[in-house]
Formats: structure tokens, C-alpha cells, sequence
């Protein structure tokens, strides 16, 4: 993995696995999925999308589920092996040679699976640290089409106090088929979350106008605004997307590393 570090930086990733790929940053396109006309004027979409950074697998492997056990296996094996535990390939060996001795035979595991068999936890390769009070969302890559054999769930890790693999957990939904994993798409993306934005106090604080009657008067006249004039006077394709960029060149939204 190639080292590009910045000072500061909001999120830090540390590659762990020699060769696996780099995190990347998420990108507007989707690497290229969305369709044309939303990548061009639907600016919501493009902006979810590329929030925050890919992480992918470290090697190609393939999941099988019965119902009641998992056999996996990956690029360059010559069978499948009963998952319970299982190192990626060689890795014990460097990490053991590259640890501090204290810490030989501590190896994160590749592929774990849980009490839950159909329930398997993954690590990307990587290590990951957030600066303080910044926290990391790990979850499935934004407006990428779901895997229909597999479910990935989401998790907020407090990585500024936490350090360690950077992973997910997946839940098996599909029986007797063959689920492939590729280090061309991407596993989870990685969203930078400010302690801030996830605190109670945050989730507690909001307020419901109950019928379209209590709509105060500026909110109508924002509605007009947003909903009315673009119809009663056509405004050009993709000018949200105009004036949303213009904002952020104009230095308004906070900036991250």
C-alpha cells in the first residue's frame, strides 16, 4: 500500500496486510454506476456518494452457506476450508515477525464467523485512527447496488479512543450459493462523524409541525422557493447542483482533511 500521509488528517488508515489495496476516496459516479443524467444535475446523490472513502477487500474470496455452516475459500486456494477463524494467508507469520514480542500470536483474523453462522466478520486489512472527538461510520458503499446474497450492517466506532482492524460485519442470507467478494468493489465505505452530530442531545432535538396548517409562513415561502418557482419559471438543468457547489467554493461549508 502506498503511504500518503497528510498533517493532520481527519481519519488516519494504516495498511496492514503488505499489497492489499488502499482505501480510496468514494467517489460522485459510483465508479461509474450512476446513471448519466443523476450524476450530472442530481447533486443530494452525488454528494452522498462521495462522502467519505472506499475501503475493499484485501484478497478475492468466496463465502458458501448451507443453512447451518460456512466453507470459504480464495483466490490462489486449492479447495474450500470450514470457516470458524481464519488468518489471511501468511499473515500470522509477518505479523509475528513485525510486532513488538509482547504481542506475537495476536494477529487480527481475516474472516471470523460469530455464534450466529450466518453472521461473519470481515476485516478490510487495515487499521484505522480518527482525530479527537472524531468518530468513523462504517457502512455499506453509498448508492452501490446491495448484493443480493449478502446484507452488510452499519456501526459507529469511536476511533479516536479506540484503535485496531478496520472491519464489518455481514449477515448470509443466501443458502448453497457461492458468494464472491472482489478487491475491485468496494466492502464498506468509511464516513468521517463528528461526536457532535450523533450525541443525544443532537437525536433528542427536533420539533414536529403535525398538519400543513401550522407550516409558519417562512416555511411556505421556502417551499415556494424551492418547489414552485423551478416549475412556474424553468430554471436550468441542475442549477441546485450549481448553487450548491458555488457555496462550497465560496469557503461556507467546514473543511476536512
Amino acid at each position: 500500500m502506498t503511504e500518503a500521509r497528510q498533517p493532520n488528517p481527519t481519519v488516519t488508515f494504516y495498511g496492514a496486510i503488505p499489497g492489499s489495496r488502499a482505501p480510496l476516496r468514494a467517489d460522485p459516479s459510483v465508479l461509474g454506476t450512476l446513471p448519466a443524467r443523476g450524476f450530472q444535475y442530481c447533486e443530494a446523490l452525488r454528494a452522498a456518494s462521495s462522502f467519505g472513502w472506499y475501503a475493499f477487500p484485501p484478497i478475492d474470496f468466496s463465502l458458501l452457506w448451507d443453512g447451518s455452516e460456512v466453507i470459504w475459500t480464495y483466490r490462489g486456494a486449492k479447495a474450500w476450508y470450514p470457516l470458524k477463524s481464519a488468518q489471511y494467508p501468511g499473515f500470522s507469520r509477518y505479523f509475528d515477525d513485525v510486532a513488538p514480542k509482547r504481542l506475537r500470536g495476536f494477529a487480527p483474523p481475516f474472516l471470523t464467523s460469530t455464534w450466529d453462522p450466518s453472521l461473519i466478520q470481515v476485516w478490510t486489512g487495515l487499521f484505522v485512527e480518527s482525530a479527537p472527538d472524531w468518530s468513523i461510520l462504517v457502512r455499506p458503499p453509498a448508492n452501490l447496488q446491495r448484493h443480493e446474497g449478502y446484507h452488510l450492517y452499519e456501526g459507529i466506532v469511536e476511533s479516536d479512543r479506540w484503535f485496531g482492524p478496520l472491519f464489518t460485519n455481514l449477515r448470509l442470507v443466501k443458502t448453497d450459493v457461492p458468494i464472491h467478494f472482489s478487491t475491485e468493489v468496494p466492502l464498506i465505505q468509511v464516513q468521517p462523524l463528528h461526536r457532535t452530530a450523533y450525541a443525544e442531545e443532537i437525536s433528542n432535538s427536533f420539533s414536529l409541525a403535525g398538519d400543513l396548517a401550522d407550516l409558519p409562513a417562512d416555511a411556505w415561502s421556502r417551499y415556494e422557493q424551492a418547489i414552485v418557482k423551478p416549475n412556474v419559471e424553468p430554471r436550468p438543468a441542475g442549477a441546485y447542483a450549481a448553487s450548491v457547489r458555488r457555496r462550497r467554493k465560496s469557503g461556507c461549508p467546514v473543511h476536512i482533511t
